[in-house]
Formats: structure tokens, C-alpha cells, sequence
């Protein structure tokens, strides 16, 4: 009976907690929205803040998993001086790392596209 108690909690996890993410960023934007238009309403100047660039977008994605990949591999590389068999964790770092790389590419791509 346990197992099903399990399987149902692990089920239920799988569907609420992307959607409480995703619940959560919606109200945040829904919140600032009503707070610059009351701004707006009052008469107070609201800067707009620029949308960030294709290129810088996928560089700030590309520094982020390249950085979560090296932290990841680090951490368990450490562990894996007292058990060998961590090795096998260690090496799926290279996925996020070969994302980050390939949004670098992206970003130095749509950097040359934009200059030519």
C-alpha cells in the first residue's frame, strides 16, 4: 500500500510544482503590470527597461549552464575521490555544459549576423 502512497505523492509533485512555477511568475508579472500602470495613472515617469537582445539573451543562458555544469561536475568530482563509482555523475555535466556552449555559439552567431 506504501508504494501506491508513493507513486501518488511522486505523480502529484511532477504536475503541482511546475505549475505553482509557473503560477508564481504570471502573478509576479501581473503585480508589476498593476504597479506601473497605477504609477502611470498618478503621473509618475516609469522607465521602461529595454528587452535584452537574442544575442545577450543566449549569452546569459550560455554563463549560466556552463556555470551550473562546472559547479555540478566540481562538487561531485570531490566526492568521487572517496567513491569511484560517482565518476557516472560526474559525466552527466557534460549535457548542461555542451548547452552552455552551444548558446555561446548562438550568441557569437547572432552577434556576426547583426554586424554583417
Amino acid at each position: 500500500m506504501e508504494d501506491g502512497i508513493t507513486g501518488l505523492v511522486a505523480v502529484t509533485m511532477f504536475f503541482a510544482v511546475p505549475l505553482g512555477g509557473m503560477f508564481t511568475y504570471y502573478r509576479i508579472r501581473k503585480l508589476r503590470t498593476e504597479e506601473k500602470l497605477a504609477a502611470i495613472a498618478r503621473g509618475v515617469s516609469v522607465p521602461m527597461e529595454p528587452e535584452l537582445s537574442q544575442a545577450a539573451r543566449s549569452r546569459r543562458s550560455g554563463i549560466l549552464l556552463v556555470a551550473g555544469a562546472l559547479g555540478y561536475m566540481v562538487a561531485f568530482s570531490l566526492i568521487a575521490r572517496n567513491d569511484p563509482d560517482v565518476w557516472k555523475a560526474v559525466a552527466f555535466g557534460v549535457i548542461p555544459l555542451a548547452l552552455g556552449l552551444g548558446f555561446f555559439l548562438d550568441a557569437t552567431l547572432v552577434r556576426r549576423d547583426l554586424h554583417a
